[in-house]
């Protein structure tokens, strides 16, 4: 086994064209209220990784172009689609009337280990504020609400890492 170097793995990688005109999960996301510049560079990274067909930014949650988002986002700020929509409520429910499945990932009372749901497609999963998560408007609005299993002092990972693990998970899923 060898490592492949960095201009080795950048010059085999599709360009901003062939990304943009590919076929992507049915999954949107929907960032409720996301207040970490550096937190949504990184959705984007990983959204591009995963394929995920659109960002919603909601809120407070900031817009390109910032520099702290490209920081992070290393350029996927521009191969993932996106919109702003004032209000996470209002995204989701435009979705929802969409025949989207919205998933929040959060703690409820009514929670099942992400490992264990059923996802059914077209998918809408929720992302909430780093303190305060999902708004209780969109919870209300969810179809299911899915937790990853937490065994230490905390009981939540950081938001892009939360939505790194759950997207994975969900894509799993895409028939």
């Amino acid at each position: 086994m060898k490592k492949i170097n960095y201009l080795d793995k950048i010059q085999s990688s599709p360009s901003l064209a062939e990304v943009q005109n590919r076929s992507r999960r049915p999954v949107s996301v929907v960032l409720d209220n996301i207040r970490s510049l550096h937190n949504v560079g990184s959705i984007f990274r990983t959204s591009d990784a995963a394929g995920v067909e659109k960002l919603y930014l909601c809120g407070i949650t900031g817009t390109p172009p910032r520099a702290e988002i490209q920081k992070a986002a290393l350029g996927s700020e521009k191969s993932v689609p996106w919109e702003y929509v004032s209000s996470a409520e209002q995204a989701v429910q435009q979705l929802k009337s969409q025949g989207y499945h919205i998933v929040v990932l959060e703690h409820t009372d009514a929670p099942q280990n992400f490992h264990q749901a059923e996802y059914n497609f077209p998918l809408c999963l929720v992302i909430g504020h780093e303190i305060t998560g999902v708004s209780d408007e969109v919870i209300e609005l969810a179809d299911l609400a899915v937790e990853i299993p937490m065994f230490g002092i905390k009981q939540s990972l950081n938001v892009s890492v939360a939505f790194g693990v759950a997207i994975y998970e969900i894509i799993e899923h895409v028939k």
